[in-house]
């Protein structure tokens, strides 16, 4: 055993690319790349997309439905990858994603446009699944740790790669052609792995996907998705009624269930394990915001495509880096880290509003970059504490499902995020009246309104901060160090 553990420290980056391993860890880093670029690039061409083909009212749904799609995708990954094997499961995801990029570059409307994102997010959530799930069965255990350094160290690469390829042709009008860059590389990684990976693997248990309250969750989000396009306040607030009853009745059929979505005490706020989760719940739906980025700032302060599209990146490059940086702190301390990144976020965004409202100038870019950077540093800073604490408090027994759930969460946070920042910047005006004023307006009160999670999030770390006794820290440290 101990034979086996040094082995697995001892495991460099030339054993990882070494012989037929090299290729196997290209083929699994570039579909994850080819998905998060894709994020980005749609990203930056966004308001140029809807300059041309209109629908501006939808312009959330954009990523509202991608994500969807991508939780079924990453959802019924497993299941695929069981009955399929490797490669015809790859096969699958890259033949979805790719097919949604072809109507993407031809679509005439933006109806056509969100149904060739909802197909490209399907298999792009089976790219992201899949290239996760296959390290465990295409490398020895003593490479896992690398592989997955690899794979998900190509969201930082893609955050740079795709922000300039969408800029690059949404400058040059043409923003048709970034969908064609993605179809080329799709069909190329295609290629690729049907060389690379096998065919077949050994088939281990099938573990029972909770559809039923995944279906809940998904036209929760689409509620508010389907209300924000309303010009009526009326059905704008109908649709987060039925939204809410919707996320009642799941929490109602979690109860005593054999197939759930999270863990034992994930709803419960008065247990630490939901204290946690709501957290987590409150800081990833800040995330949302970055998606109106660039359309606010080409139509407020007259970025170009490619200038809007980096700073938009500044949000994840803060997430990592902080992320990065206090990796090594006590995790004992995750409560006090989560309330800084809290207060950090609050910053950032009464800082993102108050800059929307006026004329560009130098100091004016400055105060945006340091207000997107506390966002992402706010998100990063306290995010690999949260999910190691998510696993140290989760039942022994629902090990697995706690490792699925932190993903389900924070994408169907994400996907809430986007729904309700749709609904915010339609109803303050960002398509009547439209134009700078509506642009102006519709920032300043996503924004402002998007402080109130991460408040929340600050008003009860402090009231459990206080509460906890000198044996509960004790506790906590204790089974951090386990953790």
């Amino acid at each position: 055993m101990d034979t086996k553990v040094q082995t697995a420290a001892n495991a460099g980056w030339a054993d990882l690319f070494a012989g037929n391993n090299k290729y196997k860890a290209i083929a699994l880093a570039l579909g994850v790349l080819l998905h998060v670029t894709n994020i980005y690039i749609v990203a930056t061409i966004m308001p140029s997309i809807v300059r041309e083909i209109g629908g501006l009212a939808y312009y959330a749904w954009n990523t509202t439905i991608f994500v969807v799609a991508s939780i079924i995708g990453s959802v019924v990954s497993t299941r695929l990858l069981s009955v399929s094997g490797p490669r015809k499961a790859y096969r699958w995801a890259i033949l979805l994603f790719v097919t949604g990029a072809v109507i993407s570059m031809a679509a005439p409307t933006m109806y056509v446009l969100l149904m060739a994102r909802a197909v490209q997010g399907l298999g792009g959530g089976l790219l992201f699944a899949l290239s996760y799930g296959m390290i465990r069965i295409i490398f020895e255990s003593r490479l896992w740790a690398k592989a997955m350094a690899l794979v998900s160290g190509m969201w930082g690469v893609g955050a740079f790669v795709g922000p300039f390829v969408g800029g690059i042709f949404a400058e040059y009008g043409n923003w048709r052609t970034a969908f064609a860059v993605i179809l080329v590389i799709g069909v190329l990684l295609l290629v690729f792995t049907e060389f690379i990976l096998p065919a077949k693997h050994a088939v281990g248990a099938k573990t029972p996907v909770a559809v039923g309250k995944l279906v809940l969750l998904l036209f929760s989000a689409l509620a508010v998705s389907i209300g924000s396009v309303m010009e009526s306040l009326a059905y704008n607030l109908a649709g987060l009624v039925i939204a809410l009853l919707l996320i009642v009745l799941l929490v109602r059929s979690e109860r005593g269930s054999s197939v759930r979505l999270l863990p034992t005490g994930a709803y419960r706020l008065s247990s630490p394990l939901g204290m946690v989760y709501l957290v987590i719940v409150l800081l990833a739906l800040v995330a949302a915001v970055e998606i109106f980025i660039p359309y606010f700032e080409q139509t407020i302060h007259g970025f170009t495509a490619l200038e809007a599209g980096y700073l938009t990146v500044l949000v994840a490059l803060g997430w990592s880096a902080a992320s990065m940086a206090f990796s090594g702190v006590n995790a004992a301390a995750v409560m006090k880290l989560s309330l800084i990144g809290a207060l950090l976020m609050v910053a950032g965004l009464a800082g993102m509003a108050w800059l929307s409202g006026m004329a560009y100038n130098t100091y004016v870019l400055a105060g945006l970059c340091v207000s997107l950077l506390l966002i992402g540093a706010g998100i990063g800073l306290p995010w690999p504490h949260l999910v190691v604490r998510v696993f140290s408090l989760a039942p022994p027994n629902e090990i697995e499902l706690t490792s699925t759930s932190i993903t389900t969460v924070q994408l169907m946070a994400m996907t809430f995020g986007a729904a309700l920042s749709g609904l915010i910047a339609n109803a303050g005006g960002m398509t009547h009246p439209g134009g700078v004023a509506g642009a102006m307006n519709a920032a300043t009160w996503l924004y402002g309104c998007f402080i109130i999670p991460p408040a929340l999030a600050v008003v009860m770390l402090l009231t459990k901060i206080s509460v906890r006794k000198p044996g509960v820290v004790r506790q906590e440290m204790a089974e951090a160090e386990v953790a």
